[in-house]
């Protein structure tokens, strides 16, 4: 097989969860090899995947990812942003959400409030 990556993939054992449809659908996955520009996971059974999903690696952070090749139980995704950067701590991602949360309550109240006046 001729190797087509422009990139050096180091092996890894990682645990991770891709995510789609606005994160209601979960698989859990492994990580077996991984580099900057993508990886490739495995999965316990024949999973059905979408082509674009966030991809959150244990202890890495989270990315969007795109899948590139399929098998029955393995995948190879691209990561559509290319630069370290892109790597967000599971903390980050967290306090994303409660602040979303909390802003969706915010203007839930005032928009409450404008109706009541």
């Amino acid at each position: 097989m001729q190797e087509r990556r422009g990139e050096h993939r180091g092996r890894t054992y990682l645990g991770c969860r891709i995510a789609f449809n606005d994160h209601y659908a979960r698989v859990g996955c492994l990580v077996r090899n991984l580099s900057q520009n993508g990886a490739k996971l495995i999965f316990d059974w024949p999973v059905m995947v979408p082509s674009e999903f966030d991809l959150t690696i244990h202890q890495k952070g989270s990315r969007r990812a795109r899948l590139v090749w399929r098998r029955e139980m393995e995948a190879g995704v691209a990561f559509l942003e290319l630069n370290a950067s892109a790597v967000v701590s599971m903390d980050a991602v967290r306090q994303l959400k409660r602040l979303e949360v909390e802003r969706d309550a915010r203007a839930r109240r005032i928009a409450e409030s404008d109706g009541q006046a």
